[in-house]
């Protein structure tokens, strides 16, 4: 196996913390390991509870390692929240070659001339997308490498976060004996595998069901324009069911995913099911066709507080509809409630990779592919996450020891210099 072609996505969701081992080969994909563990130290999206979302870690990371019979050591980690800020950026500078080519450090120069703007102390740069690259006037390209020119430009966006909210992601990843390969913003990652060029052209609106919350975002003119979120998921259907048939929360879950419907026109009333009530010793019948009528009206309201933050961002048509995609929307049902509410084109997202086939592995998938992108685009180093061999010497090894990574060296060449940045900020 080559590490350099080698990626660990970390998905840290309200429900579940999800990892994904890939291999990029020849621009294709192909999945190797997951693991999935239940999260619990989550809500609404934001870390409440460090060691709990540590052990979660721990256990998707341990998972996926036996998949593949390897040590994951460095992952790369979304991030996504109300606290991220985009803002568009730019930056001007010489080629420095003598012979005018265009090289790596040029890109990573304008890169970091692009990032020259005032940010608040309480925020930090996550990332720097590029839009386009320009030389010597000449606009709309995407990779300027290996061109001749004297001036080199790049527009594109500048994504920001809160330092605490950053940092405390930063410290699960950490404790839980992890390397971050690189962060990645989560709407943008999920829309790298979710949505085709020609939506991302005409307009279209990416929905993100989770668990604890849902992300609105849309993208236009061939990138991510804005993006939301909203403090509402698949967390509040469950917490309905229990209350309204006085279950456990563990129980309506159970239910929402076994045996829920989201359309009550579609649900049967032929299919039912036991389940367990608090303060009943005896199990209680319902049908699919009774749970609709639970489900139905809060996925109804997901939806319309979705069309109407799309309109609060400014776009009333999208050409290119909505796409849903996340865990909740695995409901059966989903997507003909929300093309009944919507009244847009709709579709479903699913990653069409074997092992990966469901909508809450988008982000996951995306992550991959992101990074991969960087890679290609910014040079970053990403990949080299695995070792087959906790004992190995460091020199033998393509990225630094567990051990090692939580020392946080600032000249570890492993790390890309934006979370050498991160860890100078808060761990050293």
């Amino acid at each position: 196996m080559n590490n350099e072609d080698t990626y660990v996505s970390l998905d840290i969701g309200t429900s579940g913390v999800r990892v994904i081992v890939g291999e990029m080969s020849g621009g294709s994909l192909k999945v190797i390991g997951v693991g999935n563990a239940p999260s619990t130290g989550l809500k609404k999206g934001a870390i409440v509870d460090i060691d709990e979302t540590v052990k979660s870690i721990e256990k998707a990371v341990d998972e996926a390692e036996r998949m593949v019979g390897l040590d994951i050591e460095q992952v790369v980690v979304g991030v996504n929240g109300n606290h991220i800020d985009m803002q568009t950026c730019s930056g001007v500078v010489a080629v420095s070659s003598p012979d005018r080519e265009i090289r790596n450090e040029d890109i990573e120069r304008v890169m970091d001339a692009a990032q020259v703007l005032s940010i608040p102390p309480e925020r930090e740069i996550i990332d720097v997308i590029p839009a386009q690259f320009i030389v010597d006037g000449l606009d709309g390209i995407n990779d300027p490498r290996g061109m001749l020119g004297v001036r080199l430009e790049m527009e594109g966006t500048i994504i920001t976060g809160a330092k605490t909210a950053i940092h405390n992601l930063l410290r699960c990843v950490e404790k839980a004996g992890l390397g971050v390969a690189d962060i990645c913003l989560q709407p943008l990652a999920a829309g790298s595998v979710a949505i085709s060029k020609d939506e991302k052209a005409l307009g279209v609106a990416l929905i993100d069901v989770g668990g604890g919350s849902t992300t609105v975002s849309v993208f236009q003119n061939g990138r991510m324009q804005k993006m939301a979120v909203l403090n509402i998921g698949g967390d509040h259907i469950t917490n309905d069911i229990s209350v309204g048939l006085r279950t456990t929360s563990e129980e309506a879950e159970r239910i929402k995913k076994e045996h829920g419907h989201a359309f009550i026109d579609d649900a049967s009333d032929e299919v039912t099911f036991e389940m367990a009530t608090i303060g009943n010793e005896a199990l209680e019948e319902y049908s699919q066709y009774e749970i609709a009528h639970v489900i139905e009206p809060r996925l109804e309201e997901i939806l319309e507080l979705v069309d109407d933050e799309v309109y609060k961002l400014g776009f009333s048509d999208l050409p290119g509809g909505y796409v849903l995609t996340g865990g909740t929307i695995m409901i059966p049902g989903t997507l003909e409630l929300a093309r009944d509410v919507l009244r847009l084109s709709v579709r479903m997202a699913v990653p069409d990779y074997i092992g990966v086939r469901e909508p809450l592995y988008t982000t996951g998938i995306g992550l991959i592919e992101f990074a991969h992108q960087n890679v290609k685009i910014q040079g970053k180093e990403t990949a080299a996450s695995l070792s087959s061999n906790k004992d190995q010497t460091a020199e033998n090894k393509p990225v630094p020891e567990k051990t090692q990574k939580k020392e946080h060296d600032s000249n570890d060449p492993g790390v890309t210099s934006k979370v050498k940045n991160f860890f100078k900020v808060f761990f050293e």
